[in-house]
């Protein structure tokens, strides 16, 4: 008796396990997707016939109807930047904004009712990274960039990675300085990188020359050339105002002479 009521016992717990295993597989996956601020993104799954779009703990922020009718504008957040598209199935956000990243469920009840849920994660484009020198000899280099969400900034040294930073402090601005070897002609540069962008700056051609003797601080060498320019053109003046001069002393002598002879 106790034998056969174990043996119920475990082909239940058997069961029940297998029933989990199922429910559990059966789960959709989450897919990762994502988005550029301003920019639009469709989810990629078709909603031909009837079905839902939901957003978190928002619920339903979208419903296609049967007969291709729909209505986006159940969310005044979403009101004129999300829409439907009776051709493709494809519901697309526009406009994106960094707080509309989270986990979206498209609903679709075409047929059979089914569910894909997507987690949407909005970026920035990156700006242009920064270098500024901070001294000549050795040539030290500070590269920045204002920090964004998942921003690294590196420096290469030809293809190789010479280090690395990041914050998740969205707060800052990522800062990453750099000894430049001067015996190396190799080029550097900086590369600040997001999952959807990537920008990078160089460091000045004179920071990277192999005699010191030829390091020369930009300032200098603008401020130079600002004095040579000046130079030239006090002479150019100099030169045009001598000419006018000899002209009109030409001139005067000419009218002399006649008056002399008319005389």
């Amino acid at each position: 008796m106790l034998f056969s009521q174990g043996k119920k016992l475990k082909v239940t717990l058997l069961y029940l396990f297998v029933l989990y295993s199922d429910q559990h597989s059966a789960q959709p996956e989450t897919g990762q997707v994502k988005g550029i601020v301003g920019k639009s993104l469709s989810f990629p799954e078709k909603v031909l016939k009837s079905g839902s779009l939901l957003y978190g703990g928002l619920g339903n922020i979208a419903h296609v109807y049967p007969g291709k009718q729909s209505n986006t504008n159940l969310e005044n957040r979403f009101k004129n930047r999300l829409h439907w598209n009776n051709v493709t199935g494809f519901f697309t956000l526009t406009d994106l904004q960094i707080d509309d990243s989270g986990v979206y469920t498209v609903e679709n009840s075409d047929e059979e009712k089914r569910t894909h849920t997507f987690q949407l994660t909005v970026y920035y484009v990156l700006s242009k990274p920064q270098v500024t020198v901070h001294d000549n000899s050795p040539c030290t280099v500070v590269c920045s960039v204002e920090n964004r969400r998942e921003v690294t900034l590196s420096w290469y040294r030809g293809e190789e990675k010479l280090n690395q930073t990041s914050s998740p402090d969205l707060n800052i601005t990522l800062s990453l300085p750099l000894k430049v070897d001067e015996q190396n002609r190799d080029s550097y540069r900086c590369e600040a990188a997001n999952p959807v962008s990537k920008e990078t700056a160089v460091v000045p051609n004179y920071c990277i020359e192999s005699d010191p003797s030829k390091v020369t601080d930009g300032i200098e060498r603008t401020r130079d050339c600002l004095i040579i320019s000046v130079i030239c053109i006090l002479v150019a003046s100099g030169l045009v105002g001598l000419a006018i001069y000899l002209k009109k002393r030409r001139n005067g002598h000419s009218h002399a002479g006649i008056h002399l002879l008319t005389g």
